[in-house]
């Protein structure tokens, strides 16, 4: 079974989230970012690649199926912050738990997650649908 074109599409979108979000997390303050861009831009980026994650695992299901996935994900990440036990918070300090499953609870996080999935769908919308055209555009040209 071969991949898609809209597969190839959406991991290149989502390496890119991931390479921004680093960015952001490493050199946001150096560039003179505030704190609050910075904290939820990383939570919207990271819920854009959750969106696009679950997108290229669920590549037939429709966005909103997607989006509401990744919904869940964000939400289902953000509760388990209320769980404590001494390995899970050893491994939250890390930098791989901090970027995985984050620090601290906040429902501002979700609001983050809400925006950031929304502009992932628009993203996905613009780049897949555009893909879509031009691929039709070429097979009409034959």
């Amino acid at each position: 079974m071969t991949a898609s074109p809209a597969f190839f599409i959406r991991a290149g979108l989502c390496l890119l989230i991931i390479v921004s979000g680093l960015a952001l997390r490493g050199l946001g303050f150096s560039f003179g970012l505030s704190a609050f861009v910075v904290k939820y831009g990383g939570s919207l980026l990271w819920a854009a690649m959750v969106f696009f994650l679950v997108a290229m695992a669920a590549s037939h299901s429709s966005r909103l199926s997607v989006g509401l996935i990744s919904a869940a994900i964000a939400i289902g990440v953000e509760l388990f912050r209320l769980i404590h036990a001494p390995w899970l918070d050893a491994f939250r300090l890390t930098l791989p738990g901090a970027l995985l499953l984050g620090r601290i609870f906040s429902l501002w996080n979700m609001l983050a997650y809400g925006v950031g999935i929304i502009f992932a769908v628009g993203l996905d919308r613009m780049a897949v649908d555009t893909l879509a055209a031009r691929l039709r555009g070429h097979a009409g040209a034959r």
